[in-house]
């Protein structure tokens, strides 16, 4: 009897111990979490409708241009495909300005510009560090990234949290034909 009340107890700490443990998040990520669960709202973005030009390590929207590093495959595939593009974040950046700020005196300063995009601009910066965020609970159709966007003009870095939506997509789709067929569904800067 000992010897089976031993081999259970043995038994039971082995399958504790050799069982799946759950991931622990860091600070951070509990807070991307969180954001997703809390603040998430689905929304369709168009994708780049004029010339992209392919060259290096950098793509060109028109006149505007971002710059990536060759070993990110993902952000070269999400700038390829007119995913994200410097139009977009621009027009981002004005919206959240508006949407966020509760200084009147700003408001209408920005109204009196002959072109108020223009404070917001965005040209000439780098996409880095893609990071897929399997945390935060996605289906196979969708899936969520965290990149850094450094803009050396102003030395500074952001952190763009996205999520690409491809309703064909299956469980073993590569992420290269993922985002090929994705569309962007959600965009948001962090801090």
């Amino acid at each position: 009897m000992k010897l089976l009340l031993s081999l259970g107890l043995c038994l039971s700490l082995t399958v504790y111990t050799f069982g799946q443990k759950a991931q622990t998040l860091n600070a951070k990520d509990q807070a991307i979490a969180e954001h997703f669960k809390t603040e998430y709202k689905k929304k369709n973005y168009k994708k780049f409708e004029g010339k992209i030009t392919v060259k290096d390590t950098q793509v060109q929207f028109d006149d505007k241009v971002i710059y990536y590093d060759k070993s990110e495959k993902a952000i070269a595939s999400l700038l390829k495909q007119g995913l994200i593009y410097p139009q977009l974040l621009t027009d981002y950046q004005m919206q959240k300005f508006l949407d966020e700020t509760t200084d009147k005196t700003q408001k209408r300063f920005l109204k009196l510009q002959k072109d108020p995009r223009a404070s917001f601009d965005v040209n000439n910066v780098k996409l880095v560090n893609i990071k897929e965020l399997t945390f935060t609970d996605p289906n196979s159709k969708s899936k969520r990234f965290k990149i850094t966007f450094k803009d050396n003009r102003i030395n500074s870095t952001i952190l763009y949290l996205i999520e690409l939506t491809n309703k064909s997509a299956k469980d073993n789709t590569s992420l290269d034909e993922f985002i090929t067929g994705a569309s962007l569904t959600y965009l948001n800067q962090i801090e």
